[in-house]
């Protein structure tokens, strides 16, 4: 936010108009900023992604119990692992993390 040096008041935005530049205006004064091109980008800096760790591993789901009632959506079996834990408040039920034993398939139920 800008503000008129002369009254005090907030200054508006112009948009540049055909050879006309942006500008902020008083509303009240005949005061007029011209806005300069002074921002240069003079190198870029490339993100990095970091490589973000499962939640739960392979190994996890296999030391974890196992169940014959869950049927895989893809494949129909009914054995798979399982790990359940709290997503949402202590009132609510929790998330229970299935894997199909035969294809490896991976989904949840809340």
């Amino acid at each position: 936010m800008e503000f008129c040096p002369t009254c005090g008041m907030l200054l508006k935005y112009e948009l540049p108009h055909f050879h006309l530049p942006a500008r902020f205006f008083c509303p009240t004064c005949p005061y007029v900023s011209q806005i300069e091109q002074k921002v240069k980008i003079k190198r870029k800096q490339r993100l990095v992604k970091k490589e973000i760790d499962p939640i739960i591993t392979q190994d996890d789901m296999k030391n974890a119990p196992k169940t014959d009632q869950a049927h895989c959506p893809d494949c129909g079996h009914n054995k798979a692992s399982y790990i359940q834990f709290q997503t949402r408040s202590a009132d609510e039920p929790m998330t229970i993390n299935f894997t199909c034993e035969k294809c490896g398939k991976c989904w949840r139920e809340d």
